[in-house]
């Protein structure tokens, strides 16, 4: 019998009668500094937590990329004008579409039996791979043999804004974290001097808003922080006239001393994010100017993206603050670009959306092979759903395309995915997908995948259960991966 056992009293029923609190201290190896010790490793690790919530993490398992940027083309493109040459569909241009085809088939907006129409522009075999991309897209052409094309996704969302928050979200109710809050919340973030996901916007911003980016019930911090297209890229970034740097300077460390008091005191979490907080957004403060600064960049690399005027928000622009962003250490950035719903106008508009957005588009990713980052960069291109084989409107200048959330197309690069590959097909009206279909989840399972990520384990309990990404589907596409 130990000593611990002797000084236990007992019953007759042996069992503990009372537990002396100076024994327990004592004789359990516990005592008095343990607790305390314990107590401030607690302390520390919370404000640690709270203070820093994007530390770097480790992915689950080795990832093929660590940073994404994703040009979200909203609105819709047409597929069948830039990446799913059908030749059939021209051949059948202005008939009506086979009535089985349209059993249970509902549009968003025209009727189901409106005429066929055919691609607007030719298409044409690139490179060595010999995948075929429309004419309209020439720079995006000269990638062919390095993009991964995917044409065979499909999404249950028929309208823009919840086939948005579908695609960014993987639910189209509100509320819930964006892809980006995802990455950000299971990896971390490499930069200390700017967000960790940011969103660059042009064109009319997106349908779905906010939702697209925002941290749903994640922690707000997760969220995508929207940079502006002119002046400060946040607001209230430059300090009012008068207020200069070393002053700002002086002051947070002033406000600083006096939060870490109270924090002395009373070793509340809150206080030390707060103390956090300030000092990320002087870091923000500091690092943005030289961030925005294109002037730093060669006439040459504002030539390869089509930029006249480095002042003047677009599409171009903010491709190349992409890639300053990302090698900065920015974790994800997401570009959002909405001119894409041709219901009328087909031909005219989508020409002038890809004299837009293809030089600057296909120069990002050349800009990212030549600065090394490519290899670890997931780089996405697409939208939220395709457009309809059929004819929307009146025949002629007008003529349009309906929603399409059967099949379309998006295309990827870099982050260990194979190239010159088209995966999935169409039928050959483009109408249904034909061979290895991918829905939304398993698309973001996938890109997931290629972060390090078990989409199944990244997960966050709220309301009673573990909520995801994918919801509870998806699975990895196993075909695109090198």
């Amino acid at each position: 019998m130990t000593d611990a056992m002797k000084r236990f009293p007992t019953t007759t029923n042996s069992l503990p009668r009372q537990i002396a609190r100076r024994w327990f201290l004592r004789d359990c190896g516990v005592r008095l500094g343990g607790i305390a010790l314990g107590t401030l490793l607690a302390r520390d690790a919370s404000a640690k937590s709270a203070s820093n919530p994007f530390a770097p993490q480790a992915p689950h398992f080795t990832p093929r990329a660590k940073r994404v940027v994703y040009m979200f083309q909203a609105g819709a493109p047409s597929q069948l004008e830039l990446f799913d040459p059908k030749p059939k569909l021209t051949q059948l241009d202005g008939e009506l579409p086979p009535a089985e085809l349209l059993e249970g088939y509902r549009a968003a907006f025209s009727k189901p039996n409106s005429s066929l129409l055919g691609p607007k522009f030719p298409f044409r075999p690139r490179g060595r791979s010999g995948i075929e991309v429309s004419d309209l897209l020439p720079h995006t052409a000269d990638l062919a043999d390095e993009l991964c094309f995917i044409r065979s996704l499909h999404t249950e969302a028929v309208n823009h804004a919840p086939a948005q928050i579908f695609m960014n979200t993987g639910s189209q109710q509100f509320g819930r974290p964006s892809f980006g809050s995802w990455t950000l919340y299971g990896l971390g973030s490499e930069s200390a001097e700017l967000p960790g996901f940011v969103v660059l916007t042009s064109a009319r911003g997106t349908s779905g808003g906010a939702s697209n980016y925002g941290a749903g019930f994640l922690p707000s911090s997760y969220g995508g922080t929207p940079f502006r297209g002119t002046g400060d890229p946040i607001l209230y970034l430059s300090n009012p006239p008068g207020f200069d740097d070393q002053l700002q300077r002086a002051s947070l460390d002033t406000l600083s001393e006096l939060n870490q008091l109270e924090y002395d005191r009373t070793y509340d979490p809150q206080i030390s994010a707060r103390i956090q907080s300030y000092e990320t957004a002087y870091q923000w403060q500091m690092a943005a100017p030289e961030l925005m600064a294109l002037e730093n960049e060669s006439q040459a690399t504002l030539d390869m993206y089509g930029i006249e005027d480095i002042n003047q928000s677009s599409y171009a622009r903010n491709c190349l603050l992409a890639r300053r962003l990302l090698e900065r250490g920015v974790r994800f950035v997401q570009l959002f670009h909405e001119a894409w719903d041709q219901h009328t106008e087909l031909k005219q508009k989508i020409q002038q959306n890809c004299e837009d957005t293809d030089r600057a588009s296909a120069a990002l990713v050349r800009d990212l092979k030549q600065h090394g980052l490519l290899e670890d960069t997931l780089v996405i291109w697409g939208g939220e759903f395709g457009r309809t084989p059929m004819m929307q409107g009146r025949r002629g200048p007008n003529e349009g395309r309906d929603h399409h959330n059967r099949s379309f197309t998006m295309w990827l690069v870099g982050g260990g995915l194979k190239q010159g590959y088209v995966h999935g097909a169409t039928d050959e009206l483009g109408f249904n997908v034909a061979e290895d279909p991918v829905h939304v989840h398993d698309l973001n399972a996938t890109l997931l995948h290629i972060l390090g990520i078990d989409h199944t384990r990244l997960t966050y309990r709220v309301q009673g259960r573990d909520f995801r990404l994918t919801d509870v589907h998806g699975e990895i596409v196993h075909g695109v991966l090198a």
